[in-house]
């Protein structure tokens, strides 16, 4: 449904660089966004200082190269890009790039910027061969909100200036609680021009969601309650597509789980159960502890920093019901600290619909232009602009789920709730739109599709259907025939020559 899209930005991008082709700092500006349109789509990490946005990335990446700790890395912008060889370059304010080396230390790869300041830093770019990073680019941005108002700048100016393009095409936010300042910055993200709005390109995550419960074994059951109210909060709903709570240190430690760990966890798991409970009772009381025999003071130091009180916990339990081997039981600690339902919604909201927010980009960055450098004879690009805009479906998709989570429109909960779905609000994909679980047949598909189609037809033909509404009704009507025709295409190649 994009490829169109996708090919009238690239196009309506050359056109630009046509009749700008005299001012060399916009040709090198457009150059850069068509490059971006081949680029895997670009997704930034933000949130308050010290709200995990490097153990969540580390987490998405299963490896630990992100720097966790509060050095000067952590206040200089971080790009993660695929590579087959890993490689660090350090891009300053002025100069030319330079590779840094490639160091480890506790099984972490350390940046090492030798006599350079962070400030003289633009940014960092890793390449790492990585398969998170095949279709899409991580980007760690210093914390909003933070002591140093030239750091927080930094990463407000770097993901919404204020008169051109973000260098990201989404964004994943990440906050220990609801702030005002986080819903001022996701308002900044935010832009409700036609075709812009930052709904779409926005998700928030309750971070360090262990933390909610005091470190509970049902702390995470605490998180996504209060990840649910937020989703509802109407200050939040207009900013972002969803609210996930994760354990981001237990999801980075579990992708990350070594065999000695692992052995540590399993002593701990073979203690008597009221033992074990008094042991794990506080973080001090388990540093303090001489339970089991054969854990060391420094193994101890080193499961709390890794696991957290709640991971530690948890492990030992999981490992007591049967889980008691490596890797089942990494995979289900990374289950649980939510990183799962986080990686889903990633593919369902940012990653299925990477071409249409790489195109809303483009058109982001010819619109800018056209306001900041006017010039006579940008009239059949203006034109060019403005149908692109009002005509490709997926834009008109993206400004009524704007409508729909933000002013609303004159139709029953239910059906408004319907709307959002079949138009991508809960995701991108054909089977998601529909309601259908992954494997469901073409056949189903079409059925469902056509049901659906006829149901929007006829709401917007009754006479008792608001005319405010009728745009609504159009356009997912309109959708629902995208996916009639992409799942009877479907079935079409499964019918036996």
């Amino acid at each position: 449904m994009t490829a169109p899209t996708i090919a009238g930005a690239a196009g309506l991008v050359q056109e630009a660089l046509e009749t700008y082709a005299d001012d060399p700092a916009s040709v090198a500006a457009l150059e850069g966004i068509a490059r971006r349109l081949a680029e895997p789509l670009r997704v930034a990490i933000a949130g308050m200082v010290k709200a995990g946005k490097s153990t969540l990335l580390n987490a998405i990446l299963g490896e630990e190269i992100a720097p966790t700790d509060t050095g000067e890395c952590t206040r200089i912008i971080t790009w993660y890009r695929h590579g087959h060889t890993p490689r660090i370059t350090l891009h300053p304010t002025s100069g030319e790039p330079r590779t840094l080396p490639l160091k480890r230390a506790d099984g972490r790869l350390v940046f090492v910027l030798g006599d350079v300041d962070a400030a003289d830093v633009d940014r960092l770019e890793v390449e790492w061969p990585s398969p998170a990073l095949l279709n899409m680019t991580l980007i760690d941005t210093p914390g909003i909100a933070s002591l140093s108002r030239e750091v927080s700048a930094r990463s407000t100016a770097f993901l919404a200036p204020a008169d051109t393009e973000s260098e990201a095409d989404a964004i994943i936010y990440l906050m220990r609680h609801m702030h005002a300042a986080d819903v001022r910055f996701l308002e900044s993200f935010r832009d409700t021009e036609a075709g812009r709005s930052g709904t779409v390109n926005a998700i928030a995550v309750l971070s360090r969601a262990d933390e909610v419960g005091g470190g509970r074994i049902d702390s995470l059951l605490s998180a996504g309650e209060i990840a649910d109210r937020y989703r509802r909060d109407h200050n939040l709903r207009k900013l972002a597509l969803g609210v996930v709570p994760v354990a981001g240190l237990l999801a980075q430690s579990a992708r990350t789980m070594r065999q000695q760990e692992f052995s540590a966890l399993q002593l701990l798991a073979g203690l008597d159960r009221g033992d074990r409970e008094k042991a794990l009772l506080s973080a001090d009381r388990f540093l303090r502890s001489t339970i089991p025999e054969g854990l060391a003071a420094e193994a101890r130091a080193s499961l709390l920093a890794r696991f957290g009180l709640f991971g530690i916990r948890l492990a030992v339990v999981l490992i007591s019901n049967g889980f008691n081997e490596p890797t089942p039981l990494a995979h289900e600690l990374a289950r649980r600290s939510g990183l799962d339902p986080l990686l889903d919604l990633l593919g369902r909201q940012f990653q299925a619909r990477a071409e249409a927010l790489k195109a809303r980009t483009a058109l982001v960055a010819v619109e800018s232009l056209l306001r900041t450098s006017p010039r006579p004879g940008t009239g059949p690009l203006a034109a060019a602009l403005e149908r692109l805009q009002a005509n490709a479906h997926e834009f008109r998709e993206l400004r009524l789920l704007a409508v729909l989570r933000t002013t609303g429109v004159p139709l029953s909960p239910e059906l408004a709730a319907e709307a959002e779905g079949l138009i991508g609000g809960r995701g991108a994909a054909a089977h998601v739109r529909l309601g259908l679980d992954a494997d469901a047949a073409p056949s189903d598909m079409a059925d469902e599709a056509r049901r659906y189609l006829l149901r929007w037809r006829a709401v917007a033909e009754s006479p008792l259907t608001d005319g405010l509404a009728l745009e609504a009704c159009r356009v997912v009507v309109r959708s629902c025939e995208g996916v009639l025709a992409e799942s009877s295409a479907r079935q079409r190649q499964r019918q036996p020559a």
